[in-house]
């Protein structure tokens, strides 16, 4: 995928601040620290367009950005960390539901995964709640370069069987060697294709 353009169109809390819908979206989830930011950026070629932070919970906002002006990646903000204030924590629920079940222009949601962790309830409660509204998902797992290969098929099997998908329904995803961009890439806008505005 060329990379033409990649800008910050604005963060949102509710509805009433969400950009016009007017191109396909494809949102992004996971549990904070796992590899979000990074993959966004490392998609679009730029190493800063998300903000990437040390610091789980960072993200507390839905943020949009255009790509090539021919669609919006939206950052939803991540889920699990104990240290944000739990005043916090309960508001993203509902605002990340109120977004991924009423938003028009969601063509589906890329589900991240970091290697080195089985899947938790809130991924698993994720994914299923995704199947519940028929929003099409693509699960990526990251952060590949941090274990051995042995180890990080190892982790990918017990991630896969947590589950329940064959190995082809899952990306095996490095920021840093930018091992799987092509096929992020390609399930992107295979499900674009699969999914057009009508």
């Amino acid at each position: 995928m060329i990379i033409k353009s990649a800008e910050f169109i604005t963060s949102a809390t509710k509805p009433s601040q969400y950009p016009p819908a007017k191109l396909p979206e494809i949102a992004f989830a996971g549990r904070s620290n796992v590899g979000k930011s990074s993959l966004i950026n490392t998609l679009v070629n730029r190493k800063h367009l998300v903000k990437t932070s040390s610091t789980p919970g960072r993200t507390q906002l839905i943020n949009f950005f255009n790509i090539n002006e021919t669609m919006v990646f939206v950052d939803l903000p991540g889920y699990g960390y104990a240290r944000v204030p739990q005043a916090v924590r309960k508001k993203w629920g509902p605002m990340i539901e109120a977004f991924l079940s009423k938003r028009k222009t969601l063509k589906g949601v890329v589900v991240i995964l970091d290697v080195r962790r089985t899947p938790k309830t809130e991924d698993l409660d994720l994914i299923r709640w995704l199947d519940y509204y028929d929003i099409a998902s693509i699960l990526i797992i990251t952060k590949a370069d941090k274990l051995s290969k042995n180890k990080q098929l190892k982790q990918q099997a017990a991630i896969l069987q947590a589950l329940a998908v064959d190995k082809q329904d899952a990306v095996l995803f490095s920021a840093k060697t930018r091992l799987g961009r092509d096929a992020v890439w390609k399930a992107i806008l295979n499900l674009l294709e699969n999914n057009s505005l009508s």
